[in-house]
């Protein structure tokens, strides 16, 4: 009788013990990558900042060139389910091309790749931000000679450019509806020097440049050396970067939360 007692005892206390809790899927931040010793720290302080507004989330870098880790070993490294966060703010070859692949070249995980950071209010946040740390002021928003150029790496995707137009629309709004013109580093769109010749031919001679860029490196360097008065810094590890990184995991797993439940409505 005692031996049978205990055995429920057993039983009953395992019922009553909680299950262990499911570990979320990993975030994977994938970084392009740059010489820059400075690109590699920032992304570094970036994702400090995201663990630490969530900790429960396991985070894991993985890069796309010139850069440790590269993406494939980070993600041979993991196991179960991943969400691939982009620091990139468009829409372009990488987003469309590389991580698809990468994923492919990983089938041991359930693996799903969330939007491009940009275009979101919290990049105009950000940018705001940084034009403020270098010098900008509210009186600038309300001189009719100011404006904002918005120096990004640039594409030949279409799509991309579309999303640079619409950040500059997010950081004009932000601004108070000062004029705030793209200029692109690569890919053959306008330079800064011909976005800067346009602006002054409109009457704006007080221009600032606002870096596009979520960390230091060849383009942000280029850019900046060719700007007319003040310029910003890049994104980096802002806040509004690390709460927006988590805000495009948190999309990525509710839409893979919705698909999910579509199909199990179907089969009803």
């Amino acid at each position: 009788m005692s031996q049978i007692t205990a055995q429920l005892s057993s039983q009953l206390s395992g019922l009553a013990r909680p299950p262990a809790s499911r570990c979320p899927p990993a975030l994977v931040a994938v970084a392009h990558g740059s010489r820059d010793p400075g690109a590699l720290r920032t992304a570094k302080a970036l994702l400090a900042r995201v663990h630490a507004l969530r900790p429960d989330v396991p985070v894991r870098l993985g890069h796309i060139e010139l850069n440790e880790p590269p993406l494939d070993d980070t993600l041979a490294a993991l196991r179960g389910e991943a969400v691939l966060v982009p620091l990139l703010l468009g829409r372009g070859y990488h987003v469309k091309q590389d991580l698809p692949q990468a994923l492919a070249r990983a089938p041991h995980l359930q693996g799903r790749i969330a939007a491009p950071l940009g275009p979101h209010p919290l990049l105009a946040e950000a940018l705001h931000a940084r034009l403020v740390e270098a010098g900008y002021r509210h009186g600038h928003r309300t001189s009719p000679r100011s404006a904002v150029i918005l120096a990004a790496a640039g594409s030949r995707d279409p799509d991309s450019a579309r999303d640079t137009d619409q950040a500059a629309a997010l950081l004009s709004a932000r601004l108070g509806g000062i004029p705030v013109l793209p200029a692109f580093a690569s890919a053959g769109g306008a330079t800064v020097a011909d976005s800067v010749r346009i602006l002054t031919s409109r009457g704006h001679h007080r221009i600032a440049l606002a870096s596009y860029f979520t960390a230091p490196g060849r383009f942000a360097t280029e850019t900046a050396a060719a700007a007319p008065w003040l310029t910003a810094a890049p994104l980096g590890a802002h806040p509004a970067m690390a709460r927006l990184v988590l805000d495009r995991y948190d999309q990525a797993l509710a839409a893979h939360a919705g698909q999910g439940d579509s199909l199990r409505l179907a089969t009803l």
